[in-house]
């Protein structure tokens, strides 16, 4: 008998909470080399990649981002930004079927979501058009750190006997 997969009502349910997690805490940054960044978000994708999968995870980080810009703690940037870091770690946990895929989130977040949020949103707020490697970096810096916690809180996750529920 092989074992059944994550139900949808069990995916809702962890994409609304990994949302609403990620909007509680969009208001703690971190200031790093004079910028402030939300590790936060990118730790939640991580996270949420693995346990719920590529399409989950990454709906789950446009809510957040369409609730963060509603409130007012969030940017246009977001939008870009977030969902490819979760669909990163959920597409590369698919091919490898371990928590290290987590460490994947910069690769969404930084080799596609900067250079969209450059093209497409730095534009429509009347920020330079050059601002490619300055998005990057800024990216990176709260991406980088973020992946490394959304591996941690795997890993705690796993200790405390949370399996992988991601399809």
């Amino acid at each position: 008998m092989r074992a059944e997969r994550p139900g949808v009502a069990r995916n809702l349910v962890l994409a609304a909470l990994f949302a609403a997690l990620g909007v509680l805490l969009s208001s703690l940054a971190v200031p790093v080399a004079g910028a402030r960044v939300f590790p936060f978000q990118h730790a939640i994708n991580a996270a949420a990649g693995v346990l719920i999968g590529p399409w989950w995870a990454a709906g789950s980080a446009l809510v957040t981002a369409t609730l963060r810009f509603s409130l007012g703690t969030g940017t246009l940037f977001a939008f870009p930004g977030s969902p490819f870091g979760a669909l990163a770690v959920g597409l590369a946990h698919r091919l490898l079927r371990r928590d290290e895929a987590a460490l994947f989130e910069p690769v969404g977040t930084v080799l596609v979501g900067a250079p969209l949020g450059a093209l497409l949103v730095s534009p429509a707020v009347g920020e330079a058009a050059g601002g490619l490697v300055a998005l990057m970096v800024s990216f990176a810096l709260s991406s980088v750190p973020g992946a490394f916690a959304g591996y941690l809180l795997l890993k705690a996750l796993r200790a405390a006997g949370v399996p992988s529920g991601a399809p």
